[in-house]
Protein backbone atom coordinates (compact mmCIF):
# COMPACT_ATOMS: atom_id res chain seq x y z
CA UNK A 1 0.00 0.00 0.00
CA UNK A 2 1.59 3.63 -1.19
CA UNK A 3 1.54 5.83 1.57
CA UNK A 4 -0.01 9.24 0.45
CA UNK A 5 0.10 12.72 2.11
CA UNK A 6 -0.76 16.03 1.16
CA UNK A 7 1.49 18.77 1.83
CA UNK A 8 0.66 22.53 1.99
CA UNK A 9 2.79 25.71 3.04
CA UNK A 10 0.76 27.62 5.46
CA UNK A 11 -1.18 30.18 3.35
CA UNK A 12 -3.79 27.79 3.08
CA UNK A 13 -4.99 28.18 6.91
CA UNK A 14 -4.90 24.39 7.33
CA UNK A 15 -2.76 22.82 9.82
CA UNK A 16 -4.59 19.26 9.70
CA UNK A 17 -7.46 16.88 7.51
CA UNK A 18 -9.99 14.08 8.47
CA UNK A 19 -9.26 11.92 6.60
CA UNK A 20 -5.73 12.27 5.04
CA UNK A 21 -2.55 12.62 5.89
CA UNK A 22 -1.33 16.37 6.03
CA UNK A 23 2.09 18.18 6.78
CA UNK A 24 2.76 21.81 5.69
CA UNK A 25 6.14 23.97 5.52
CA UNK A 26 5.73 27.36 7.36
CA UNK A 27 6.06 30.71 5.91
CA UNK A 28 8.03 33.38 7.84
CA UNK A 29 6.96 37.24 8.18
CA UNK A 30 9.74 39.07 9.02
CA UNK A 31 10.60 42.82 10.65
CA UNK A 32 13.75 44.76 11.45
CA UNK A 33 13.14 43.67 15.04
CA UNK A 34 11.25 40.62 15.04
CA UNK A 35 10.30 37.26 12.92
CA UNK A 36 7.26 35.17 13.10
CA UNK A 37 6.88 31.50 12.30
CA UNK A 38 3.54 30.71 10.72
CA UNK A 39 3.05 27.82 12.49
CA UNK A 40 0.71 26.23 14.98
CA UNK A 41 2.38 28.21 17.65
CA UNK A 42 1.88 31.49 16.11
CA UNK A 43 -0.13 34.14 18.22
CA UNK A 44 -1.59 35.79 15.02
CA UNK A 45 -3.71 38.08 16.84
CA UNK A 46 -0.42 39.45 18.71
CA UNK A 47 1.07 39.30 15.31
CA UNK A 48 -1.12 41.72 13.79
CA UNK A 49 -1.59 44.32 16.74
CA UNK A 50 2.40 44.69 16.25
CA UNK A 51 2.07 44.51 12.08
CA UNK A 52 -0.52 47.41 12.52
CA UNK A 53 1.47 49.69 14.65
CA UNK A 54 4.50 48.55 12.91
CA UNK A 55 6.51 51.70 11.07
CA UNK A 56 8.89 50.07 9.15
CA UNK A 57 8.69 47.21 6.30
CA UNK A 58 7.84 43.97 7.10
CA UNK A 59 8.52 41.10 4.20
CA UNK A 60 7.11 37.29 4.12
CA UNK A 61 9.59 34.74 3.41
CA UNK A 62 8.37 31.54 1.68
CA UNK A 63 9.66 27.79 2.81
CA UNK A 64 13.21 26.34 1.17
CA UNK A 65 13.91 23.26 -0.43
CA UNK A 66 14.77 21.41 3.02
CA UNK A 67 11.46 22.61 4.92
CA UNK A 68 9.68 21.12 1.71
CA UNK A 69 11.35 17.85 2.12
CA UNK A 70 10.94 17.90 5.82
CA UNK A 71 7.17 18.33 4.62
CA UNK A 72 6.99 15.90 2.19
CA UNK A 73 8.20 12.94 5.23
CA UNK A 74 7.85 9.27 3.84
CA UNK A 75 5.01 9.38 1.63
CA UNK A 76 5.52 7.46 -1.55
CA UNK A 77 2.43 9.82 -3.70
CA UNK A 78 2.64 13.58 -2.65
CA UNK A 79 0.44 15.75 -3.97
CA UNK A 80 1.96 19.54 -2.99
CA UNK A 81 0.04 23.02 -2.87
CA UNK A 82 1.52 26.18 -2.64
CA UNK A 83 0.27 29.58 -2.37
CA UNK A 84 0.47 31.52 -6.24
CA UNK A 85 4.01 32.01 -7.28
CA UNK A 86 2.78 35.46 -8.65
CA UNK A 87 3.12 36.57 -5.02
CA UNK A 88 6.21 34.26 -3.71
CA UNK A 89 8.99 31.72 -4.35
CA UNK A 90 6.81 28.67 -2.71
CA UNK A 91 6.30 27.52 -5.98
CA UNK A 92 9.64 27.34 -6.98
CA UNK A 93 10.95 25.82 -4.12
CA UNK A 94 8.52 23.31 -3.94
CA UNK A 95 9.32 22.17 -7.60
CA UNK A 96 13.05 22.09 -6.48
CA UNK A 97 12.16 19.71 -3.76
CA UNK A 98 10.48 17.53 -5.89
CA UNK A 99 13.37 16.77 -8.47
CA UNK A 100 15.31 15.90 -5.49
CA UNK A 101 12.44 13.69 -4.11
CA UNK A 102 12.32 11.59 -7.12
CA UNK A 103 15.66 11.56 -7.99
CA UNK A 104 17.09 10.34 -4.50
CA UNK A 105 13.97 8.04 -3.73
CA UNK A 106 12.94 5.78 -6.92
CA UNK A 107 9.20 5.38 -7.43
CA UNK A 108 8.30 8.61 -5.03
CA UNK A 109 5.71 10.26 -7.06
CA UNK A 110 5.27 14.27 -5.88
CA UNK A 111 2.90 16.73 -7.93
CA UNK A 112 3.49 20.41 -7.65
CA UNK A 113 0.28 22.67 -7.71
CA UNK A 114 0.36 26.34 -8.06
CA UNK A 115 -2.86 27.77 -7.12
CA UNK A 116 -2.19 30.75 -8.80
CA UNK A 117 -3.97 32.02 -5.05
CA UNK A 118 -4.15 31.64 -1.60
CA UNK A 119 -5.57 31.19 1.73
CA UNK A 120 -9.68 30.10 1.21
CA UNK A 121 -8.98 29.08 -2.87
CA UNK A 122 -6.35 26.39 -1.66
CA UNK A 123 -8.37 24.89 0.80
CA UNK A 124 -11.35 24.09 -1.37
CA UNK A 125 -8.34 22.79 -3.62
CA UNK A 126 -6.66 20.99 -0.96
CA UNK A 127 -10.38 19.68 0.12
CA UNK A 128 -11.13 18.22 -3.10
CA UNK A 129 -7.68 16.51 -3.40
CA UNK A 130 -8.61 14.66 0.00
CA UNK A 131 -12.09 14.07 -1.51
CA UNK A 132 -10.05 12.18 -4.39
CA UNK A 133 -7.70 10.46 -2.30
CA UNK A 134 -10.70 9.25 0.27
CA UNK A 135 -12.50 7.84 -2.78
CA UNK A 136 -9.92 5.98 -3.98
CA UNK A 137 -8.81 8.00 -7.25
CA UNK A 138 -5.64 6.82 -9.21
CA UNK A 139 -2.84 9.13 -8.73
CA UNK A 140 -2.60 10.14 -12.37
CA UNK A 141 -5.94 10.70 -12.42
CA UNK A 142 -6.36 12.90 -9.43
CA UNK A 143 -3.63 14.70 -11.49
CA UNK A 144 -5.99 14.87 -14.53
CA UNK A 145 -8.94 16.23 -12.27
CA UNK A 146 -7.19 18.31 -9.83
CA UNK A 147 -6.07 20.27 -12.65
CA UNK A 148 -9.14 20.63 -14.09
CA UNK A 149 -10.91 21.35 -10.62
CA UNK A 150 -8.31 24.53 -10.60
CA UNK A 151 -10.13 25.84 -13.34
CA UNK A 152 -13.80 25.48 -11.90
CA UNK A 153 -12.37 28.05 -8.58
CA UNK A 154 -11.42 31.59 -7.59
CA UNK A 155 -10.79 34.03 -5.30
CA UNK A 156 -12.51 37.22 -4.65
CA UNK A 157 -11.49 39.84 -1.80
CA UNK A 158 -12.27 42.89 0.46
CA UNK A 159 -9.19 45.03 1.76
CA UNK A 160 -8.87 48.10 4.22
CA UNK A 161 -5.69 48.26 3.60
CA UNK A 162 -2.91 47.74 0.98
CA UNK A 163 0.11 48.91 3.09
CA UNK A 164 1.95 45.38 3.29
CA UNK A 165 1.16 45.45 -0.81
CA UNK A 166 2.54 48.50 -1.51
CA UNK A 167 5.79 48.04 0.65
CA UNK A 168 6.57 44.93 -1.09
CA UNK A 169 5.80 46.45 -4.56
CA UNK A 170 2.91 44.51 -5.87
CA UNK A 171 0.58 47.50 -5.70
CA UNK A 172 1.45 51.91 -6.44
CA UNK A 173 1.58 53.54 -2.99
CA UNK A 174 -0.95 56.35 -4.92
CA UNK A 175 -3.89 53.38 -4.85
CA UNK A 176 -2.70 52.19 -0.99
CA UNK A 177 -2.94 55.59 0.04
CA UNK A 178 -6.09 55.91 -1.01
CA UNK A 179 -7.67 52.92 0.48
CA UNK A 180 -8.54 53.51 4.39
CA UNK A 181 -9.06 57.38 3.73
CA UNK A 182 -12.85 57.88 4.84
CA UNK A 183 -13.96 54.34 4.89
CA UNK A 184 -12.94 53.38 1.11
CA UNK A 185 -12.38 49.54 0.57
CA UNK A 186 -10.69 47.96 -2.09
CA UNK A 187 -12.97 44.62 -3.41
CA UNK A 188 -10.66 42.63 -6.16
CA UNK A 189 -10.35 39.19 -7.26
CA UNK A 190 -6.97 36.87 -7.72
CA UNK A 191 -6.29 37.28 -11.33
CA UNK A 192 -5.47 34.50 -14.28
CA UNK A 193 -1.58 35.14 -13.74
CA UNK A 194 -2.31 35.14 -9.49
CA UNK A 195 -1.64 38.36 -8.94
CA UNK A 196 -3.80 40.66 -6.80
CA UNK A 197 -6.09 42.71 -9.47
CA UNK A 198 -8.04 45.60 -7.61
CA UNK A 199 -11.54 45.74 -9.44
CA UNK A 200 -13.52 48.45 -7.06
CA UNK A 201 -13.30 51.08 -4.59
CA UNK A 202 -15.98 51.23 -2.25
CA UNK A 203 -17.26 53.27 0.51
CA UNK A 204 -17.72 51.64 3.63
CA UNK A 205 -17.77 47.81 4.93
CA UNK A 206 -21.52 47.25 4.17
CA UNK A 207 -21.05 47.88 0.63
CA UNK A 208 -17.99 46.43 -0.17
CA UNK A 209 -19.44 43.49 0.87
CA UNK A 210 -22.23 43.59 -1.59
CA UNK A 211 -20.04 44.18 -3.99
CA UNK A 212 -18.03 41.22 -3.46
CA UNK A 213 -21.81 39.26 -3.35
CA UNK A 214 -22.07 40.93 -7.00
CA UNK A 215 -18.64 39.87 -8.30
CA UNK A 216 -18.87 36.16 -7.32
CA UNK A 217 -21.82 35.74 -9.33
CA UNK A 218 -20.52 37.58 -12.10
CA UNK A 219 -17.49 35.23 -12.01
CA UNK A 220 -19.22 31.85 -12.01
CA UNK A 221 -21.07 31.26 -8.86
CA UNK A 222 -24.54 29.88 -8.67
CA UNK A 223 -24.34 27.06 -6.16
CA UNK A 224 -21.35 25.27 -4.30
CA UNK A 225 -18.73 25.64 -1.94
CA UNK A 226 -17.91 29.13 -0.36
CA UNK A 227 -14.78 29.39 2.08
CA UNK A 228 -14.61 33.11 3.96
CA UNK A 229 -11.33 33.73 5.73
CA UNK A 230 -11.04 37.08 7.74
CA UNK A 231 -8.43 38.68 9.68
CA UNK A 232 -9.80 39.82 12.79
CA UNK A 233 -12.81 40.81 11.00
CA UNK A 234 -15.75 37.64 12.34
CA UNK A 235 -18.37 40.19 11.73
CA UNK A 236 -18.04 40.93 8.41
CA UNK A 237 -17.51 37.38 7.27
CA UNK A 238 -20.90 36.82 9.10
CA UNK A 239 -22.87 39.47 6.64
CA UNK A 240 -20.96 37.71 3.99
CA UNK A 241 -22.73 34.84 4.27
CA UNK A 242 -26.05 35.91 5.11
CA UNK A 243 -25.76 38.32 1.95
CA UNK A 244 -24.83 35.33 -0.45
CA UNK A 245 -27.03 32.82 1.34
CA UNK A 246 -29.72 35.13 0.80
CA UNK A 247 -28.71 35.61 -3.36
CA UNK A 248 -27.64 31.75 -3.28
CA UNK A 249 -29.73 29.43 -1.09
CA UNK A 250 -28.18 26.38 -1.97
CA UNK A 251 -24.36 27.61 -1.03
CA UNK A 252 -22.35 25.36 1.81
CA UNK A 253 -20.05 28.11 3.43
CA UNK A 254 -17.51 27.84 6.54
CA UNK A 255 -15.56 30.54 7.83
CA UNK A 256 -12.47 30.70 9.66
CA UNK A 257 -10.31 32.85 10.69
CA UNK A 258 -6.50 33.58 9.07
CA UNK A 259 -3.12 32.40 10.06
CA UNK A 260 -0.21 34.03 9.83
CA UNK A 261 0.67 34.25 6.18
CA UNK A 262 -2.89 35.80 5.09
CA UNK A 263 -3.07 37.97 8.01
CA UNK A 264 -0.03 39.38 6.51
CA UNK A 265 -1.22 40.29 3.27
CA UNK A 266 -5.35 41.04 4.41
CA UNK A 267 -4.18 43.03 7.43
CA UNK A 268 -6.54 43.70 10.17
CA UNK A 269 -10.36 43.80 8.37
CA UNK A 270 -9.48 41.80 5.31
CA UNK A 271 -11.74 39.25 3.90
CA UNK A 272 -10.80 36.67 1.18
CA UNK A 273 -13.56 34.50 -0.29
CA UNK A 274 -12.39 31.39 -2.30
CA UNK A 275 -15.67 29.49 -4.36
CA UNK A 276 -16.38 27.23 -6.83
CA UNK A 277 -17.69 28.05 -10.21
CA UNK A 278 -20.44 26.27 -11.47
Amino acid sequence: MRKIRIVADTSCDMFELKHIEFSCASMKIITAEREFVDDEKLDVDEMVDYLDNYKGKAKSSCPNTADWLEAFGDADDIFCVTITSGLSGSYNSACAAKQICESENEGKRVFVIDTLSAGPEMSLIIEKLEEYISDNTPYENICDKITQYLKKTGLVFMLKSLKTFANNGRVSPIVAKIVGIAGICIVGKASDEGTLEPMHKCRGERRSLETLVTELERHGFCSGKISIGHCQNESAALQLKELILEKFKSATIEIHKFRGLCSFYAEKGGVLVGFEKS
